[in-house]
């Protein structure tokens, strides 16, 4: 059965695709809003889904990923792609919202009409990435960004998150990462597709890019070999290496049929995200029925288990 389709929702998205950024603005705030408002957003969006690519910056904080996700939207502008940025941030104690203002750093952009920019708060979520990342991320793909670059707050091994995310996964690190590259070995085989190694005019570069290059001299998992990429954001040297480096993995990725199976995979892993929401909230109304206190009470009672108890109630 199809369910309405929300006018607001469905005008906003006429607008932003018209170039209308007060819009695009508005789309995501309503995916940050949750529920209804976000259910809305992802019933218009959906179908005009699906072209742009996406791009995962992540690393521990302090690498500068905000200054090398500036230097490389620069670097694709020069290619004539327009860009939408979904930054990462830690949630404000007190609002909840976004605090450390990716895009007044990216400030540079900022009249850039196809360029769009927007910091996200994790909202205290374990991954470094908010809840609303995949419908805000499918937002910018339906207002027609070729690309979407999505950058994490960073928070160590659990970032892994980000791959689920992605076509494509950047891992920065720093010169003198050292005995850190042992200890986040695993995870971070895992998800990188390529490595940069940012501020390589550091002392340690050398060690940090040999310790690297040893390690994928392991991996046996993937046809692709991760790039090691050196960069200095600051001055903006190595990001066209990077984001030949982007294209290359999306050319391959596509090839191999990798790139098919992650968003696969995704819309799977999406799908299930949104069932568990959905019955969590089902739940919730339960336990507001008598029905709920009338089943804890046979319960108590040893008249009824809770296994019978819990499908009668759902039932």
């Amino acid at each position: 059965m199809t369910t309405p389709v929300d006018a607001d929702a469905a005008g906003l998205l006429a607008a932003a695709r018209s170039g209308d950024r007060s819009a695009l603005a508005r789309l995501l705030s309503k995916v940050e809003r949750g529920g209804n408002d976000a259910r809305s957003v992802s019933e218009v969006t959906h179908a005009l889904a699906g072209g742009a690519t996406t791009v995962g910056i992540t690393g521990a904080p302090g690498a500068g990923k905000s200054t090398l996700t500036s230097a490389l939207v620069r670097e694709m502008r020069s290619s004539d792609v327009s860009v939408g940025v979904l930054a990462i941030d830690p949630s404000s104690p007190f609002t909840g919202g976004a605090i450390l203002g990716d895009r007044v750093r990216m400030d540079e952009h900022a009249l850039d009409g196809d360029v769009f920019i927007r910091s996200m708060a994790t909202r205290g979520h374990l991954g470094g990435l908010s809840v609303a990342v995949p419908d805000a991320a499918r937002v910018l793909d339906a207002a027609g960004m070729q690309w979407v670059l999505i950058e994490t707050v960073g928070v160590g091994q659990v970032e892994v998150e980000i791959a689920g995310e992605a076509d494509t996964t950047v891992v920065v690190v720093n010169p003198g990462w050292g005995d850190t590259v042992q200890a986040n070995k695993a995870g971070l085989m895992e998800i990188a597709d390529i490595f940069v190694v940012n501020k390589a005019d550091r002392a340690g570069i050398e060690e940090t890019v040999g310790d690297l290059e040893r390690m994928l001299s392991l991996r046996t998992t993937s046809e692709w070999r991760p790039p090691v990429v050196q960069t200095i954001a600051t001055e903006g040297h190595g990001s066209d290496e990077l984001w030949s480096a982007i294209q290359r993995h999306g050319v391959w990725s596509r090839q191999s049929g990798e790139f098919e199976r992650r968003r696969s995979l995704r819309l799977d892993q999406e799908l299930r995200r949104v069932v568990n929401a959905l019955v969590a909230a089902k739940v919730e109304e339960l336990e507001a029925g008598e029905a709920w206190h009338q089943a804890r009470r046979e319960v108590a009672a040893r008249n009824i288990d809770p296994w019978t108890a819990a499908n009668d109630l759902l039932a």
